[in-house]
């Protein structure tokens, strides 16, 4: 029977469980379809990505869900006119399938690939965690907050003359008195942000991705903020400010190996701290473009690109304490406005671009060359991601049994380890007493 001897519209009951069976679905899933849930060939041809992780659908074995998933797919295909017809479709482009379309890339000569999500056996697009990936991403911004702390050790050490170069002159730095516990509040504002980030990352069913996210584009605004302020000094933004170099000279006497020593306990006071005066750490030179500025923006972003829209009030709290933060800083006088503006600038734009590749991967494919050279992580991290990342949550109790089951994964893996060093222990014992035993054997055979 085809699927063109009748039209899809007037297909009848008995006419669908027909064309089921010839699809190769079991009498079971087609008792459950046709007769209990009278799905005519209109509905047949209606069914779309949500049907399929519900009842009765998700009560089929996965076989004949793969099967109706195809059948559904060619229906769809051979009938899209009624599907327009029916005001489903919107356009020839368009398909009710999925609620991720197929993205679109014309080459160069003109034609059209089809790019669609993988999915998983439920229907879902395919969102691997890839805990190395996680790892691997804290690596790299653990090793970038090294490099930042040993180059603002540099820039002290460079800090010009506050006699011979005064503070430059700043628009809001002239009109607004400084304030000297501002830029407290502003790290205590962003603590509250970075508590907020971790409660979103616990409860997050996809923290892995956006672990490896954040930890890639914080490292990478960071290391850029290396760049720029090494290579030009600015002025002390404000005299009251005590900002003189430390080490201008090297200690008398002492090695080159003494003094790197030096620089890297001093930046190891700066990493510990996290580059907070609340936690005792006072550098300066650092100035294009604001630290506080990249951290502020970014968790503003995280926290409202990772949280379901319908909790605006989590987003105009996170936007008023960015925007407070900003405003700390400059009322403390730490900063010029050019790096607090700068800071917020790319941070902003670095996060935009990322997410726009990630979630269109028709720009990532047809710009690859170029995302290689500008963003070489961002190939190799969003290699398997194919749609955008939804906002889903697992529950305090599923949170509880992750955690459980990882602690347990932990210990079974430990004890397999030390049980393998025990049985080469014992296998090699083994073989030097074996190996002694022929040497004595030998030794006896000689002597007699």
């Amino acid at each position: 029977m085809k699927s063109d001897n009748l039209p899809i519209l007037d297909w009848t009951l008995e006419y669908t469980k027909c064309y089921l069976q010839n699809q190769g679905l079991a009498d079971n899933s087609i008792r459950i379809l046709c007769e209990e849930n009278k799905v005519d060939g209109k509905c047949l041809l209606c069914l779309n990505d949500n049907d399929f992780t519900v009842e009765p659908i998700s009560k089929l074995t996965l076989r004949d869900r793969k099967a109706l998933y195809c059948t559904c797919k060619a229906l769809q295909r051979e009938n899209h006119d009624i599907l327009i017809k029916l005001g489903i479709a919107d356009s020839p482009e368009s398909s009710i399938y999925s609620n991720h379309q197929s993205c679109k890339q014309e080459s160069e000569y003109g034609d059209v690939e089809h790019i669609s999500p993988t999915l998983s056996d439920d229907g879902r697009p395919r969102l691997p965690p890839e805990k190395t990936k996680a790892f691997l991403s804290l690596c790299y911004v653990v090793a970038v907050t090294w490099i930042t702390a040993f180059v603002m050790v540099i820039v002290h050490d460079r800090v010009p003359d506050m006699k011979k170069y005064p503070p430059l002159p700043d628009i809001f730095l002239d009109n607004v008195p400084h304030i000297p516990w501002a830029f407290d509040m502003c790290e205590v504002t962003g603590t509250l942000m970075f508590t907020i980030w971790l409660i979103v990352l616990l409860f997050h069913k996809h923290r892995f991705i956006l672990l490896r996210r954040f930890f890639s584009l914080s490292g990478t605004v960071f290391l850029l903020r290396c760049i720029t302020m090494l290579i030009t000094s600015l002025s002390v933004p404000g005299t009251h400010l005590q900002c003189e170099p430390r080490n201008t000279f090297p200690v008398q006497g002492g090695s080159s190996f003494d003094n790197l020593a030096t620089k890297l306990s001093q930046a190891y006071i700066i990493w510990r701290g996290a580059g907070m005066s609340i936690q005792g750490v006072r550098t300066c030179g650092d100035y294009m473009f604001s630290g506080h500025t990249v951290a502020l923006t970014t968790l503003n972003f995280f926290i409202t690109e990772y949280t379901p829209r319908h909790i605006y009030y989590v987003h105009t709290l996170s936007w008023m304490m960015n925007m407070f933060g900003v405003f700390f800083i400059l009322a403390a006088h730490e900063h010029y406005s050019i790096d607090v503006f700068v800071a917020f600038y790319i941070t902003s734009r670095l996060f935009l671009y990322y997410h726009t590749l990630a979630n269109n991967q028709a720009l990532m494919s047809r710009d690859s060359t170029r995302t290689r050279v500008w963003f070489p992580l961002f190939s190799y991290f969003e290699n398997s991601v194919d749609c955008i990342v939804p906002n889903e949550y697992d529950t305090p109790a599923e949170v509880a049994k992750q955690f459980i089951n990882f602690v347990n994964e932990l210990v079974v893996d430990a004890f397999k380890s030390l049980a393998s060093v025990f049985q080469r222990q014992e296998a090699s014992v083994a073989v030097s007493n074996s190996s002694n035993t022929s040497n004595q054997s030998h030794v006896s055979k000689k002597t007699m």
